[in-house]
């Protein structure tokens, strides 16, 4: 018999509560992904790479360490991501100007063209997958998901 209602995700109602939150913000982390995955991929990209590109233009020229801490990846995977957007001509790397054995990374025009003929289609998405929720439970969530991931990038990964 196939599972029904919020069981299908491991959510029954009796679960401890940060049992339940953490699944619940697992299976709609994943969800979420899974939906831009969606979007991007007749471009041929991938969520993580928009993540990388939106974390470089805010970083404004990290390394690649850098990057993958705040991506909350590993430098292997993060170096993958570089590569490929590369390749794609989103990124390039150059010397650090204060540490010039260093490279940094760098969005390139051709990037942000793309986001910018892409961007309203996508947040026009991203304003119907969150229209279940009112402005005010939307911030509210924002700000209770900003205070806990504040919290959590604060630690280390095996405590």
């Amino acid at each position: 018999m196939e599972p029904s209602g919020m069981a299908m995700f491991g959510l029954e109602p009796d679960l401890d509560p940060s049992v339940r939150a953490f699944r619940v913000l697992l299976a709609t982390g994943q969800r979420l992904h899974a939906l831009m995955d969606d979007r991007l991929r007749p471009d041929g990209l991938t969520t993580q790479q928009a993540a990388l590109l939106t974390i470089v233009k805010a970083m404004d020229g990290p390394s690649v360490t850098q990057a993958a801490r705040a991506l909350g990846t590993t430098h292997q995977n993060a170096a993958q991501l570089v590569t490929a957007l590369t390749r794609k001509e989103f990124l390039r790397t150059e010397p650090d100007p204060a540490d010039r054995r260093r490279r940094v990374l760098i969005a390139t025009e051709t990037g942000d063209a793309y986001w910018r003929d892409r961007d309203p289609a996508d947040y026009a998405a991203l304003a119907d997958w969150f229209s279940t929720l009112s402005p005010d439970e939307l911030q509210t969530l924002t700000t209770l998901a900003e205070r806990l991931l504040r919290s959590l990038t604060a630690r280390r990964p095996t405590e």
